[in-house]
């Protein structure tokens, strides 16, 4: 079977560290990407998950996440004008 050439382009950074790693394992960055490839191509699938987040749906988790966080504390009757204390307390206390 012939073979062919491949150009990537990674920032340097992340390419120096993924060098580093590969060479813990054993292997090349062209070995590497070879495993990966023939994986995707026996599987017919990318060997890992991958998803878009939705940013709307993010922030809906996020607000369910504190609502909840909020009433295991007790404080989910806050006014407005305590929220508002709570939040400018907390930021006072970042500066």
């Amino acid at each position: 079977m012939g073979q062919t050439a491949t150009t990537i382009r990674l920032d340097s950074e992340l390419k120096t560290k993924f060098d580093l790693l590969c060479a813990e394992f054993g292997m090349t960055l062209n070995t590497a990407v070879n495993i990966f490839i023939k994986t995707v191509v026996r599987t017919r699938s990318i060997p890992f998950k991958i998803e878009i987040e939705d940013p709307a749906e993010r922030g809906k988790k996020a607000f369910e996440a504190l609502r909840r966080q909020a009433q295991e504390n007790g404080l989910s009757d806050m006014t407005l004008d305590e929220i508002n204390a709570e939040i400018a307390a907390a930021r006072a206390t970042m500066k």
